[in-house]
């Protein structure tokens, strides 16, 4: 018997099952800035230490880090959900940017300030796959921020971590049943 085919939505319900942090991906290329909020970010290696970001192909950041080469990443705390929401709209660079404290990393980039760390790449490989491109970085810089719980995403919604041990998740929406 043969597993059946895997759909968009169907694959979307499952993926919302898994629990991701948030994190917003900045690069700037001459005086302009993008940036947009990220969960699909994995570290790849630790010698030398390399991190993956997915983008979507159609993403307003993704001609700045092709133009530029190099990216960062703000890894956002619990406390940080307006700005992964303001960058995670489909408006202008500059509106995204529009009251946002940040400081420049020395790839440029803007580093959002009161992030949990920041991480700064040069871009390795961009890889071309289905409606995203994959960036592979190696990094130049990494920092630690804030000590603070994590901005989560699950099921759609923010989750809430509290401390080390204990996390509040959302509940699963009515219409789909709970494992």
């Amino acid at each position: 018997m043969s597993a059946p085919k895997a759909d968009a939505a169907g694959f979307r319900r499952l993926m919302a099952r898994w629990p991701t942090g948030v994190s917003v991906v900045t690069a700037r290329s001459g005086e302009r800035d993008g940036g947009m909020t990220v969960n699909a970010l994995l570290s790849i290696s630790l010698e030398p230490p390399t991190l993956l970001v997915s983008l979507a192909r159609d993403a307003d950041t993704v001609p700045l880090l092709d133009a530029s080469g190099q990216f960062a990443v703000s890894f956002l705390g619990a406390r940080q959900r307006e700005l992964s929401e303001g960058f995670a709209r489909r408006v202008d660079a500059a509106e995204k940017f529009r009251g946002v404290r940040i400081r420049r990393g020395v790839t440029g980039a803007a580093l959002l300030d009161g992030a949990l760390g920041w991480i700064e790449c040069r871009t390795i490989q961009a890889i071309p796959l289905a409606d995203h491109r994959l960036y592979v970085g190696e990094v130049v810089a990494a920092q630690e921020g804030i000590d603070a719980p994590p901005l989560l995403f699950y099921h759609r919604s923010y989750a809430v971590a509290e401390g080390g041990d204990r996390l509040i998740l959302p509940a699963p929406p009515a219409d789909r049943p709970s494992p």
